[in-house]
């Protein structure tokens, strides 16, 4: 009997879904009534509608009725299908309205982040003041940036905070998809696109511009022209000589500065 009742729970189990999820349910969007197989099915549909004003995405919280994929019954949001006793996804989330059969993924929700994570509990922590979850790893190994998942990624422009991407935590504690991070170094562009921090240590490239400089000579009239410099790595404001190849910070060593107006003194 125990076996046959597990057999019903797993009928079907991996076989349905779409290229999101695995799962054995279908959710109806509250907000256009319209079926689709998970959130994101129904988001990129909305997104590619004619009439701009009619795109809308879909907040997970508000699904409340979701149709059985094996038996076809739709009904109220729950673990178990009413009419066939279907375990409608391995992993399920009441808060989320979440269904999965692949718990490969580990996943686990977060509280404080009001969402469903992947990679395991186990794994993450939630940092208060960034408001999202981080590896482990940077647990007091990275600089705070109030709410820095919450915001689009600076270079595809997609919003971050439930992304399905993996995401980087520069050292500047802003954040980006890691795909488009790896994609910003193979372009050697070594700087935040938000902040404008080197995001890689770059030491050994300050040092050939250090051999550079010491190498090309400034034509007389620029010798001993002085400018001011905003070091973009450790904020430092100095005045130092200029020349052509670039600016070095007093403070810091770093090349990546901006000239800037002289400060105004006081009257």
């Amino acid at each position: 009997m125990g076996g046959s009742c597990n057999e019903r729970l797993d009928f079907g189990k991996m076989g349905y879904g779409c290229k999101h999820y695995r799962r054995r349910c279908k959710i109806r969007a509250p907000c256009c009534n319209e079926v689709f197989d998970c959130r994101h099915c129904h988001n990129e549909a909305t997104s590619m509608l004619c009439i701009i004003f009619d795109r809308h995405e879909l907040v997970r919280q508000d699904v409340t009725q979701v149709i059985c994929s094996v038996c076809d019954t739709e009904q109220p949001v729950a673990r178990l299908c009413t009419n066939c006793g279907v375990n409608m996804g391995e992993y399920f989330c009441e808060v989320c309205k979440f269904y999965d059969d692949d718990i490969d993924k580990g996943q686990f929700h977060c509280d404080d982040c009001g969402i469903c994570r992947v990679g395991g509990r186990e794994n993450f922590f939630h940092c208060k003041k960034c408001g999202s979850c981080y590896s482990v790893s940077l647990r007091n190994n990275h600089s705070c940036v109030e709410n820095s998942m919450r915001h689009h990624c600076p270079i595809c422009y997609e919003f971050l905070f439930d992304s399905l991407k993996d995401t980087s935590v520069m050292k500047c504690g802003h954040t980006m998809h890691a795909e488009c991070y790896h994609e910003m170094i193979k372009r050697d562009k070594y700087c935040c696109p938000i902040c404008s921090r080197s995001i890689i240590d770059m030491s050994k490239a300050w040092k050939r511009m250090d051999e550079e400089i010491e190498e090309t000579i400034m034509p007389e009239d620029l010798r001993y022209k002085k400018v001011w410099i905003l070091c973009n790595d450790c904020n430092d404001t100095t005045e130092v000589f200029f020349h052509i190849i670039g600016q070095k910070c007093r403070h810091c060593q770093s090349y990546n500065t901006r000239m800037i107006s002289p400060p105004v003194l006081p009257q």
